[in-house]
């Protein structure tokens, strides 16, 4: 494994670097790596866990910014990651928030949706806002 990557960094570090790859990473795929809306969209969040929940007090990597919340598959200590894809499974776009944010925060945020147009589907925590979005779309059309 050397042989390929002569310079990986051991576990620690790779903690330690990963506060500061965060945002450029984010920027990097807000401006090339994001596919184009076809029409029809899935919208989704997911939580991120940056550790388990026992070790939450002693976390320090993303101290201030994380907080705690309750998911589908119990508490955790993070963030959550909204996506739209387009049917092809291309990301249209996606937001990095805190995890008590709300599912329909991002709906909030025009620049969020701004891409989006045609039908888009999400669970039953989205379905008012994608009406309401659907509907003010196809009136400024």
């Amino acid at each position: 494994m050397d042989d390929y990557f002569p310079d990986l960094v051991s576990y620690n570090r790779f903690v330690e670097l990963q506060k500061s790859v965060i945002q450029p990473l984010a920027v990097y795929l807000k401006l090339c790596g994001l596919g184009k809306c076809s029409g029809i969209s899935f919208i989704d969040s997911t939580a991120l866990k940056v550790c388990h929940n026992k070790r939450e007090k002693q976390n320090k990597v993303f101290q201030g910014i994380v907080e705690k919340s309750y998911g589908t598959l119990g508490w955790f200590y993070g963030f959550k990651i909204h996506l739209v894809s387009n049917d092809k499974g291309q990301i249209i776009d996606f937001l990095l928030t805190k995890a008590n944010v709300d599912d329909r925060y991002p709906l909030k945020n025009k620049s969020f949706h701004d891409k989006i147009f045609g039908k888009i589907y999400g669970d039953k925590g989205y379905w008012v806002k994608i009406y309401l979005i659907n509907y003010l779309l196809a009136i400024s059309i």
